[in-house]
């Protein structure tokens, strides 16, 4: 079934984050984890890319606008084929060309990001520029629900209403939790769908937890509806980790071994049982 193959190559993607952060000993898993079905949707079933062809004009141009959550894309380009496992194993050493927040200089990364709030701006860019170009490519940006406190972001908002970007899709990790606690405690986000309508967007829902209804609700995107378009997406931080759910001190942390085992079993139990079974009887 073709949804179990995206279900399952999340949580091999997943139980490879946890390697590779483990390894490290540094990374955001708590927002990685919440993100890592999105990713997955995005790289393996809705957009146009081609590790073979990095740069094909053509190509969908994907923002991670939460740039500390890099190790995520790292381990979705990893299984994308963009960038090489053992490349992707030098993360935290000297001169690797992995960082902390995304770079060009990695194969399969458009721009470098991790100045929370600029993504979408340059993501409104890229989708100005398909259209007075006449491409077919689309641009689609992931955001933090934290990172919905910076200005720029509502200025690019406008901005894409104004010109009818419907080859833009941003897509908000809607996670509740951010570095200092809550969203709603540190800067509430209210109804988040009725201030995105208001900007003038087509916004949607979705269970970010779910890869079925992550698909479903990007399959239903009107691209051609001239209105740019919101995915709010539902999720857990530390989603897939026991202990990591919703847990805020999860958003910048390293398993100690004891917890790397435990989180790496519970992994490969699911994974275990993907393997095994029919997708209709999970």
């Amino acid at each position: 079934m073709e949804m179990k193959k995206f279900m399952l190559q999340s949580e091999l993607n997943r139980k490879r984050l946890i390697e590779l952060i483990y390894k490290a000993k540094s990374g955001h898993v708590g927002g990685d984890l919440s993100c890592l079905n999105v990713l997955t949707a995005l790289y393996f079933d809705v957009m146009n890319v081609n590790a073979s062809r990095p740069k094909d004009d053509s190509r969908d141009r994907f923002i991670l606008s939460k740039g500390h959550c890099v190790e995520a894309l790292y381990v979705t380009l990893e299984s994308k084929g963009f960038i090489a496992r053992e490349v992707v194993d030098t993360l935290g050493q000297y001169g690797s060309v992995l960082s902390g927040h995304p770079t060009n200089e990695v194969p399969g990364i458009e721009v470098n990001t991790g100045a929370l709030g600029h993504g979408l701006s340059v993501g409104v860019g890229i989708a100005i520029a398909a259209k007075m170009d006449k491409k077919s490519y689309k641009t689609y940006v992931l955001m933090g629900d934290g990172e919905q406190g910076e200005g720029s972001i509502y200025e690019a908002a406008m901005a894409a209403h104004q010109y009818k970007l419907d080859n833009l899709v941003a897509i908000i990790d809607r996670n509740h939790l951010q570095i200092s606690g809550d969203t709603e405690d540190v800067m509430g986000l209210d109804d988040i769908c009725n201030r995105w309508s208001a900007f003038g967007w087509e916004v949607k829902e979705m269970n970010g937890d779910d890869m079925e209804d992550i698909i479903r609700t990007f399959n239903s995107i009107d691209y051609t509806n001239h209105y740019p378009h919101l995915l709010v997406a539902h999720t857990t931080k530390g989603k897939g980790v026991s202990f990591m759910e919703g847990v805020a001190r999860w958003h910048h942390g390293v398993p100690n071994a004891g917890q790397y085992a435990q989180a790496i079993q519970e992994i490969s139990d699911r994974i275990k049982k993907l393997e095994n079974k029919k997708y209709g009887s999970l």
